[in-house]
């Protein structure tokens, strides 16, 4: 015997944590951190009351991103990068100007 589940497939989720990005996020496909989807979605990053373009990789909790050193690479072609520390924020771009924002509190 079978059993048929009449309810729809996972419904979109509109609560909070699914309207802000993850507390860490990698642009890296080798990275445990990374995921596609959220990425196609365009995460804004502002460090220390600046918003960047070029952050590899964030962690808000921890306070810290990682960016790419110039076009140094390592012996395995992956490009070098510093890990800057101070506060973090996350948004994504694709809810318009009034996003909420994932920060340390």
């Amino acid at each position: 015997m079978t059993e048929t589940n009449d309810a729809p497939d996972t419904a979109p989720s509109t609560d909070a944590t699914a309207q802000t990005p993850p507390d860490r996020l990698s642009v890296n496909p080798r990275s445990s951190h990374f995921d596609a989807d959220l990425l196609r979605r365009g995460v804004g990053i502002k460090f220390k009351g600046r918003e960047r373009s070029d952050i590899e990789e964030y962690s808000i909790s921890e306070g810290w991103v990682r960016v790419q050193a110039g076009k140094t690479m390592d012996r395995k072609g992956q490009p070098l990068t510093l890990k800057l520390s101070g506060p973090v924020e996350a948004w994504f771009q694709d809810l318009g100007d009034d996003a909420p924002v994932a920060r340390k509190e």
